[in-house]
């Protein structure tokens, strides 16, 4: 795809061994995002049913977003995004990847058969500032139509 950024003298072993670190660093920030929020929300199981819990999750959020400082606003899109990326990549599997046009992460899922690919930061980002036009559930079934069709295509 060569959209994860790498150094040109990484090798194939160095390429792998970072995209091991991504994928423990992206399950570490979902798991921190469950333990963080589990006495308030439940049902923060990594399901795709789990992302009704996210919607409301960011739902309440949204009402302080506007206060919140920069890197406040920036850890919640990450953790959010984070376990939404999980719900995906545990659901149906998949690669993360580093989208230089975007500056964020993406997930892959479906290689070599198909490419089905979803970018989960934006949207966190969009539903905190444009409410439930944004809404993740719906967000994410376009995701899962496209891979049980195995139909390629970019989820944004």
């Amino acid at each position: 795809m060569g959209l994860f950024k790498k150094k040109s003298s990484e090798t194939s072993a160095d390429n792998q061994e970072t995209l091991d670190k991504f994928t423990n660093d992206m399950v570490k920030i979902a798991d921190n995002f469950v333990n963080n929020t589990v006495s308030k929300f439940n049902g923060l199981d990594f399901s795709v049913k789990s992302l009704d819990v996210v919607d409301n999750v960011l739902e309440e959020a949204s009402d302080f977003y506007e206060e919140m400082n920069e890197q406040q606003r920036q850890n919640l899109i990450t953790s959010v995004g984070s376990y939404i990326f999980e719900v995906a990549r545990r659901n149906f599997g998949g690669r993360y990847f580093w989208y230089d046009h975007l500056n964020q992460p993406i997930l892959v899922t479906g290689q070599p058969d198909f490419e089905v690919s979803i970018i989960a930061f934006d949207k966190v980002k969009g539903r905190l500032e444009n409410g439930k036009e944004d809404n993740i559930p719906f967000y994410f079934a376009g995701y899962v139509e496209r891979v049980q069709n195995k139909q390629s295509g970019m989820i944004v």
